[in-house]
């Protein structure tokens, strides 16, 4: 998808990002995907790369992509040197303006992101993974969250993935935005704990209000993405075919809907870490360029 394409799903997010200058360090930059989208997002001029990993690696990759004319700062370092942590302390010094996962595990990125002393956690909030689609025949853009941190989280961890969720989609535009509480059924049922932490998550949400936005759960897939399955269904919902976000009961399910919606329908998007005190961008090594594109224009957008 050439950027024409998906700048017309995400034009809004774009735009913001345009006249921001965002110098970005990028852990591990060998990655051939993502450093092509950090390239284009350089080229639409909102972004300095950093190029932080071994150098002949990080070379060899410019050389066969044909990007070594393309202005950076290179920052060579040894093969036993964390580059996760470095790139962190350029952001901490103010040598960066966001960080950004290249060819590291997902385990080995997140786990010094987590770390108290790095200071990257903001006060009295939880760092989530937000993944924003563009899914084929679902009009709206749709997130999904959490999708790489949060195990089996907690009715209390569920309601901060909420608060996250609605902060991203601000940044999309959307300020009160129709958030879903994924479940396999729509009625709650003690044999599935996660409908009824769902149903609790509702009633304290009307009582005292999580966020901006509309909850509903639980819920399943097929009545949040189609007004016709709640029609036929008798599922009595104004915002079914109209949600803007899936808050998913555990993390086998949320990656496996997100990989599920990426790689068999194509749907294309981006993925942000919500909740630290500096924009994080983190996009999948088998992603597309274009999404670690977005990634970094969503981060753009996210900087005062």
């Amino acid at each position: 998808m050439s950027k024409t394409e998906y700048a017309k799903e995400f034009r809004g997010i774009i735009d913001k990002a345009r006249g921001k200058k965002m110098r970005v360090a990028l852990a591990g930059a060998d990655c051939e995907n993502i450093l092509q989208g950090l390239f284009d997002a350089q080229e639409d001029g909102f972004v300095e790369p950093i190029l932080i990993g071994n150098y002949k690696k990080i070379h060899d990759m410019l050389e066969r992509l044909s990007l070594t004319d393309r202005q950076f700062d290179m920052q060579p370092v040894t093969n036993d040197t964390n580059v996760v942590q470095y790139a962190i302390e350029m952001v901490r010094s103010g040598g960066a303006d966001c960080l950004m996962r290249g060819s590291t595990q997902t385990r080995d990125f997140l786990m010094p992101v987590l770390n108290k002393a790095n200071h990257l956690i903001r006060e009295d909030s939880l760092i989530t993974h937000v993944v924003v689609l563009k899914v084929p025949r679902f009009e709206k853009l749709l997130a999904i969250s959490d999708v790489t941190l949060l195990v089996e989280p907690s009715i209390e961890a569920r309601k901060g993935v909420i608060r996250n969720m609605v902060r991203a989609l601000k940044v999309f535009g959307i300020t009160e935005p129709n958030i879903a509480l994924l479940s396999l059924v729509e009625k709650p049922s003690f044999h599935m704990r996660d409908t009824v932490e769902a149903q609790t998550i509702v009633n304290d949400h009307k009582e005292t209000p999580i966020a901006t936005c509309n909850l509903v759960g639980p819920i399943t897939y097929d009545l949040i993405v189609s007004k016709e399955a709640a029609r036929l269904k008798e599922f009595d919902c104004p915002y079914c075919g109209e949600f803007d976000g899936i808050v998913v009961p555990n993390l086998m399910s949320g990656n496996l809907l997100v990989k599920g919606l990426q790689i068999s329908t194509g749907a294309l998007g981006c993925g942000i870490l919500m909740g630290a005190t500096v924009p994080i961008a983190i996009t999948g090594r088998s992603d597309s360029k274009e999404q670690a594109y977005l990634s970094l224009a969503a981060c753009a957008a996210m900087m005062n």
